[in-house]
């Protein structure tokens, strides 16, 4: 009996992408399905990044074809595809970045930048082509992060090409002053400087463009967040009551604007003794898992309180890159997955198939 594209496509309706927890038909994953005979060849086309999975996802299909007994041979390719998301209405898009995550905190002192720069290092781990924005205008930690020093350089004289480290793309006030000066501006002066950041990079083609915002939620987060294209924001906090009631205020000023939250992050969930291993909540425990109860969101993942990863981002190797196999690089990756997979479930974006309209004297 010959092998149908039906059965096949029966087969997939019951595999399970475990990343997703959707089938490989549902999520219209499943492409260029092929019968040769005994030979079944098709493509898993992922909208979301995920080289560490593809091995594993290539052997669950292939398995699971190989259940029907007609098949031979099965050959399964397994590759991902970013598009362009939509973002808040009559905000002016950014040429050349498909998709901007904002990461924001309440307050400060709760791990957002290190969070941010992990997140993006762990994206550009997973396959895509990642940028950082350093938001912080006061206060710039991204240059100390990443290790990068020096001035950009400008190729056409009008704009600047971004910094590059560790394989991402970034750019941050840092790199234009001297790491003594304060930035002792006033509100406007601060959305301008952030703007002409955002608009006169040359961002090279990106999948994702993460922004490091500055901590709080007053008028210059309130401005960023209405004239930066954002297609969604996580908010970093740490289990702890106090940072709780600053990250709510955070989460509401992000629906105030109409940006889709992807999720929270709880830093420093546990400490764990690096001398006898006793794991303890020293700052509370649930709390994370108790705002996303209440506000419906998310958790994207939750992180230990843990010296290297404070020792890896001060000495310019963040821990994606510092130990990339480790535990702690392994619960970055999968909450960098685990936000892209929800900005994939989001509206697409499809004014850039839109025709131009030119109006002419005839």
């Amino acid at each position: 009996m010959a092998i149908s594209e039906t059965d096949i496509q029966t087969v997939l309706k019951a595999t399970i992408d475990p990343n997703t927890g959707k089938s490989f038909i549902a999520s219209k994953s499943a492409k260029n399905i092929k019968i040769t005979g005994d030979h079944v060849s098709l493509d898993i086309l992922l909208d979301y990044p995920a080289k560490s999975q593809f091995s594993s996802i290539r052997a669950l299909v292939e398995s699971a074809l190989k259940t029907l007994p007609e098949i031979g041979t099965v050959a399964v390719s397994v590759s991902s595809r970013i598009v362009s998301h939509s973002v808040q209405r009559g905000v002016q898009l950014l040429p050349n970045v498909k998709n901007i995550i904002a990461v924001a905190s309440g307050k400060g002192g709760v791990g957002k930048s290190t969070t941010a720069v992990n997140l993006a290092l762990a994206l550009a781990a997973e396959g895509a082509n990642v940028g950082i924005l350093d938001a912080d205008i006061y206060g710039p930690s991204q240059p100390q992060m990443l290790g990068i020093s020096g001035r950009p350089e400008s190729s056409d004289g009008k704009s600047m090409d971004p910094m590059r480290s560790h394989g991402i793309q970034a750019m941050s006030i840092g790199f234009l002053v001297d790491v003594d000066t304060p930035m002792v501006w006033r509100g406007p002066m601060v959305t301008g400087a952030l703007e002409q950041l955002l608009r006169d990079t040359r961002w090279d083609n990106l999948d994702y463009l993460v922004i490091d915002l500055p901590p709080g939620t007053g008028d210059i987060q309130l401005t960023l967040a209405q004239k930066v294209p954002v297609t969604g924001a996580i908010i970093v906090t740490t289990p702890q009551d106090i940072a709780l009631l600053d990250a709510r205020k955070g989460l509401k000023m992000f629906e105030k604007v109409g940006i889709p939250i992807l999720g929270i992050v709880e830093n420093m969930s546990t400490h764990i003794c690096s001398q006898c291993g006793h794991e303890e909540h020293i700052f509370g425990a649930g709390g994370g898992a108790a705002m996303c109860k209440d506000y419906n969101v998310d958790l994207l993942g939750s992180l230990p309180l843990d010296i290297r990863i404070r020792e890896q981002a001060d000495s310019g190797k963040p821990t994606v890159i510092a130990e990339p196999d480790g535990k702690i690089a392994e619960i970055y990756k999968q909450i960098a997955r685990t936000t892209a997979i929800k900005l994939s479930q989001l509206a697409q974006d499809h004014s850039s198939k839109f025709p131009n309209i030119v109006i002419q004297n005839t």
